[in-house]
């Protein structure tokens, strides 16, 4: 039973491995014991800042200060290749540990004092049972076990690193991740399917949700808000395979995307302007654009008096006014049934006297009810689609509405689109890996049977430097007075949309 180390007042006892009998002279057992692996009872969820503070990487990987180029962050040094006498060893280890302590115990310690706990324990059984390591070897094989019993195994030294935004783990021993726009593959591997299989199981029920043979497709969440998705045998046949979408721990603002390069200052002006003043918005772009960081940054300037609710398949959105209730869909039970739609939510948050209401993702039939809700006085809703460009977004809402089953005629839809959607914005990710907002983009009206749009704000590719970056500069086309003009008129933003327009057609915002 595990206590606070070095605390006499704790009125508990540790549990050494000498209180287990026949712990030294216990026979080794094979790699592929089931019990190397066993489930353990989850302990409390760490939080960001004790994970970070736990599975630190070196200096050199940590995360750059606000406003610094994401350029200047260095790769953590890649792990070292582990064998099968490797897995081998902390099997055995990872066996006396568990008949060693007490779970329910260590459930009740925070994670700090637990790791250290953990690492005590197996120190101790390192020396009773005469394993011979260098003290690298001994490090790694700490903390491995505790990222396994209080984390996430082999995942947490990437968890850990905010300069990764995507880890593809393709099986147990293929992990690619993303950074700076780029994939790489990197040495981290679990011992078997098994084990990423456990792994994957823990993060799942974590929100109430579990993946197996029964049910091997799973959407799901981490405690920050990352996305995570799991495909496991038999419909992945190389062993189960997990993709998460890692968020960063300091939330990406406007100004930052401005000192990337994603938005000029003149283009950030006009999305406040669009977000201050109740514009209905759409924000369509490919997978990986940057969609979701994007309406975080729109969401950041809706007055903190306003009632806020947001639908989403799993919660990632991280608004930060007062007055916010989040949503989240919900799969069906092992029977089918209990299944709670994204329809579902946004019917439902019409009863709940909503002043904005946000769409994570739209991507069926709950476009309809997203459109009469911007119809019937929830004006500033937002919601994000998959498109490749402004037009597109609006001939996919219109395909979306058809497919739910709505036998409405073409030319009715697209009225209730013109009549709800003010701005179209395009988020794009470029081949060299990088992001930017190619378009701001209003939709105006109708002429015959075809939605017309305008845009407002575009971006131009120039061409590439010597090393494949992409050269670009964003432009106003010269709309002097926007659709959106006497929304902004109306919240007093006319000076400073009229002033960013202009600023805008300078030469050097005007492409070659």
């Amino acid at each position: 039973m595990f206590g606070r180390r070095g605390s006499s007042s704790s009125g508990v006892r540790t549990v050494r491995p000498a209180d287990v009998p026949g712990l030294q002279d216990a026979p080794a057992p094979d790699e592929d014991d089931s019990r190397a692996e066993a489930p353990v009872p989850q302990p409390p969820v760490q939080s960001e800042p004790e994970k970070a503070a736990v599975a630190a990487p070196p200096p050199a990987a940590t995360s750059p200060a606000p406003g610094q180029a994401q350029e200047t962050v260095q790769p953590a040094p890649a792990p070292r290749k582990k064998n099968s006498e490797y897995y081998e060893t902390k099997a055995q280890i990872f066996n006396a540990l568990v008949e060693a302590i007490d779970l329910s115990q260590l459930a009740r310690l925070d994670a700090e004092d637990a790791r250290d706990e953990i690492r005590d324990v197996v120190n101790d059984i390192i020396a009773l049972k005469n394993v011979v390591m260098s003290i690298s070897e001994q490090e790694d094989l700490l903390e491995d076990i505790c990222n396994d019993v209080l984390g996430y195994g082999p995942l947490e030294p990437l968890l850990a690193r905010d300069d990764i935004a995507d880890i593809m783990v393709n099986g147990a021993h293929t992990v690619y991740i993303e950074t700076e726009g780029k994939v790489e593959q990197t040495a981290v591997s679990f011992r078997d399917n098994a084990q990423l299989m456990n792994i994957c199981q823990r993060i799942v029920s974590q929100v109430g949700r579990r993946v197996d043979e029964s049910s091997p497709i799973c959407d799901a969440r981490l405690p920050d808000g990352s996305r995570v998705n799991v495909i496991a045998p038999p419909l992945s046949i190389d062993g189960p395979a997990l993709t998460i979408r890692k968020f960063k721990r300091d939330k990406l603002t406007l100004d930052q995307l401005v000192r990337f390069g994603s938005i000029t200052p003149e283009g950030s002006t006009i999305l406040q302007i669009i977000g201050r003043s109740r514009c209905n918005v759409l924000i369509s772009g490919g997978t990986g654009s940057g969609k979701t960081t994007l309406l975080n940054c729109l969401t950041a300037f809706i007055d903190h008096t306003e009632r806020v609710i947001t639908c989403e398949d799993s919660a990632e959105l991280q608004l930060q006014q007062p007055h916010v209730v989040r949503l989240e869909t919900r799969p069906p039970n092992l029977e089918g049934e209990g299944e709670i739609t994204m329809r579902d939510l946004v019917k439902n948050c019409l009863r709940m006297r909503p002043e904005r209401i946000i769409v994570g993702e739209v991507r069926g039939p709950e476009a309809f009810d997203l459109l009469q809700a911007m119809n019937t006085g929830h004006d500033g809703s937002m919601g994000t689609l998959h498109a490749n460009s402004p037009r597109e977004a609006l001939s996919r809402l219109e395909s979306m509405i058809t497919m739910g089953g709505f036998s409405l005629p073409s030319r009715t839809l697209r009225e209730m689109i013109v009549s709800s959607i003010d701005v179209v914005v395009q988020a794009a990710r470029l081949r060299d890996g990088s992001r930017r907002i190619t378009h701001v983009t209003e939709v105006m009206g109708m002429e015959g049977d075809v939605i017309t749009t305008q845009d407002v704000f575009l971006y131009d590719m120039v061409g590439e430097d010597a090393n494949g970056r992409i050269i670009g500069r964003h432009r106003s086309t010269g709309i002097g007075r926007p659709r959106f003009w006497e929304r902004a008129r109306y919240f007093g933003e006319e000076a400073r949309l009229a002033q960013a327009l202009d600023a805008s057609e300078m030469p050097e915002y005007v492409a070659d």
